[in-house]
């Protein structure tokens, strides 16, 4: 009777040729692996040869795998049974590689402001307070309310006050409204410097010196 269930499943099975690698693990009927568990290990491993390699501590070690599941599918791969009626899909020319489509997505370039901190100050053209501060957190970065050394870019409007005239005493980066959407876009391989704010206001009254230690 288990000769015959075994043969019945190849049988299933090999008619899966050419089909997704999840649909045929999920097939396979190992004990806590079901459509979703099979997406998961399909991302992490690309063939189910490189599957039966992986030990326990590598599988729970992924996202969304509790040690039952990694216990099943250790379990399942180290009788040899299981290993040999792979080995004969495989000779049936059934598919036991990821296919191109199922590959996971790449993971999306870090942004180039993650865990720089912003300063607004001024009205932006068509920007509000609140919706350039959303922007600059859903890239990654931080927005504080006080300019210091410790800032990264200052965003600066219309009526620009005291924190453009620091900003501009500490050597900072200034941004207007464009510079700023396009910094934002921008991910950390990319080098290209800022160009000049030209359109931000700028303080021209003089700025005191700094007192030399010297003096």
């Amino acid at each position: 009777f288990k000769d015959k269930k075994a043969d019945n499943l190849l049988a299933g099975l090999a008619a899966s040729e050419g089909r997704p690698l999840r649909r045929l693990l999920f097939g396979l009927g190992i004990r806590f692996v079901g459509e979703t568990t099979a997406k998961l290990l399909v991302d992490a491993y690309s063939s189910l040869e490189a599957l039966g390699e992986a030990s326990a501590g590598d599988l729970e070690a992924l996202h969304g795998i509790g040690p039952e599941t990694a216990q099943g599918v250790t379990t399942w791969f180290a009788h040899e049974k299981n290993r040999a009626m792979v080995a004969e899909l495989q000779a049936l020319g059934v598919n036991t590689v990821r296919l191109p489509e199922e590959a996971p997505p790449a993971p999306a370039p870090e942004s180039r402001v993650a865990g720089r901190t912003f300063v607004l100050t001024g009205a932006l053209p068509t920007l509000s307070r609140s919706e350039a501060k959303a922007l600059i957190e859903a890239a990654g970065g931080k927005v504080s309310s006080s300019v210091s050394k410790k800032t990264d870019y200052v965003v600066a409007g219309a009526s620009a006050g005291s924190k453009l005239k620091k900003a501009q005493q500490l050597g900072l980066t200034m941004l207007d409204e464009e510079a700023l959407r396009r910094v934002l876009t921008e991910d950390a391989s990319e080098e290209a410097a800022l160009e000049p704010d030209t359109d931000a206001p700028v303080d021209s009254s003089p700025v005191a010196a700094q007192p030399s230690l010297f003096d």
